[in-house]
């Protein structure tokens, strides 16, 4: 099984809100969610506010994070930025610092079309020896991946996984299908948004990139282990039992949700960089509220 297979946990990166990475926090829950049984961690994703950090502080969040899970299971790094030679640059230092994997997302201001798009990530593929995810992400880029495009992509050897955002609830099926059918087939194929999870999971995708698995990760893998056994009545308890996080997420977003959740859990007491700001304390209360009916369940 590649490293783009099974369950991804994407925690946030503990920051300042000068976006100053707190290098004992990303250790501390790199050592958590590596002890935790996910397959793999989604370092410096959207969760992780990569697009928020210098080169350096990322640099010093791939250093922490590869120390921490000293091997146990496999860190990906999300390496997107807005210049070509600058995602060139975050490709080589993750393989430097011992990263197993790449996670890009075409981040842009000025709109990219499909031809720049996919000179990006052949550039970016070059510059590295590293196993690549493709991030589609078209709720943050504003970029969308025609199917022609993500058929050229496939053809880049390096390039082995996509990741897809949600498509409408109880249509995961059919474009799975439609994907696997396709060349685009060859690639590993994951899904994020974590409310379509257990439907994309009963699908048979390749992976989930969790948001979940990045605060509660124990709960996620026995979500993740009951679609694999194809024990539906399972399944549809976890759903049921998560739906308040899923609608907090959908509503708030879910990295504002994540930060408030590891802040009550105890696992980091970080807050988001500038501009983001902290739940109002009245939301905050409503993430406590869903965290005690997943936990008490």
């Amino acid at each position: 099984m590649s490293i783009f297979h099974g369950l991804s946990a994407f925690p946030i990166t503990p920051v300042n809100e000068h976006g100053v990475v707190d290098t004992d926090g990303v250790m501390h829950l790199t050592d958590y969610l590596s002890a935790s049984g996910v397959n793999s961690i989604g370092l410096l994703g959207s969760t992780g506010v990569y697009a928020y950090l210098t080169r350096i502080e990322r640099n010093r969040a791939v250093r922490a994070a590869v120390q921490a899970a000293r091997g146990r299971v496999p860190v990906i790094v999300g390496i997107g930025a807005l210049r070509t030679d600058d995602a060139q640059n975050l490709a080589r230092d993750a393989e430097a610092e011992g990263a197993d994997g790449l996670l890009m997302a075409p981040v842009s201001y000025t709109p990219l079309t499909q031809d720049e798009t996919f000179q990006h990530y052949k550039a970016v593929t070059e510059a590295t020896s590293l196993p690549l995810c493709i991030y589609n992400n078209p709720s943050t880029t504003h970029f969308t991946f025609t199917k022609e495009l993500l058929c050229r992509l496939s053809d880049i050897p390096s390039i082995k996984a996509v990741k897809m955002p949600p498509p409408k609830e109880g249509e995961v099926a059919t474009e799975l299908t439609e994907l696997r059918a396709s060349p685009i087939g060859a690639l590993a194929i994951g899904y994020s948004g974590d409310w379509i999870a257990a439907e994309a999971l009963l699908a048979k995708c390749d992976s989930w990139f969790s948001v979940l698995g990045g605060f509660l990760p124990k709960i996620a893998c026995q979500l993740s282990e009951a679609a694999v056994k194809e024990d539906t009545i399972a399944v549809k308890q976890y759903q049921e039992r998560l739906q308040p996080i899923w609608t907090l997420f959908r509503e708030l977003g879910s990295l504002r949700v994540v930060y408030a959740a590891v802040n009550h859990l105890g696992l980091s007491d970080a807050q988001p960089p500038r501009p983001l700001l902290p739940l109002t304390k009245i939301d905050q209360e409503r993430v406590v509220k869903a965290l005690e009916w997943v936990t008490i369940l």
